[in-house]
């Protein structure tokens, strides 16, 4: 259903505990964009970009990177504020600062820019084969 809905200039910061299901979820949005290829997690490589679907769909994985300041030395700053299709961020809450929680206020940094939508969504473990999503539309 998402994917119906994305546009380019869309951000999707995905939060969330080891296995919740953060790249399950990338894998229906590319699925949804008409992207056939593969989609895996790219917590090595930090990126994967598909152009051939719909949109094209950065897929970026922040496991690996602990500040911001290594986000914006791996290059990666451009695909969380102003991406040129849509951007799917897995650990996002690693480009806010260590102490934010959903709810409060996105620090200056991670706000979105003009003409760009931010979609942070919590994906939350309720037990085995059950998870909470969660998520709030920020910006354009």
């Amino acid at each position: 259903q998402w994917a119906a809905d994305v546009s380019a200039g869309w951000v999707i910061g995905l939060m969330g505990d080891l296995g919740t299901g953060k790249t399950q979820l990338v894998k229906g949005l590319a699925a949804g964009l008409g992207v056939e290829a593969t989609v895996n997690s790219p917590t090595f490589a930090l990126l994967q970009e598909h152009d051939e679907g719909r949109l094209p769909l950065a897929h970026i994985d922040l496991y690996r990177l602990e500040t911001p300041a290594e986000i914006v030395g791996a290059s990666l700053e451009h695909f969380l504020t102003a991406p040129d299709g849509v951007a799917a961020i897995e650990w996002f809450e690693r480009w806010l600062v260590s102490d934010w929680q959903p709810g409060q206020l996105l620090p200056e940094s991670a706000r979105p820019t003009d003409g760009v939508t931010l979609r942070l969504v919590n994906l939350i473990d309720e037990g085995e084969t059950r998870r909470r999503i969660e998520y709030e539309d920020i910006g354009s």
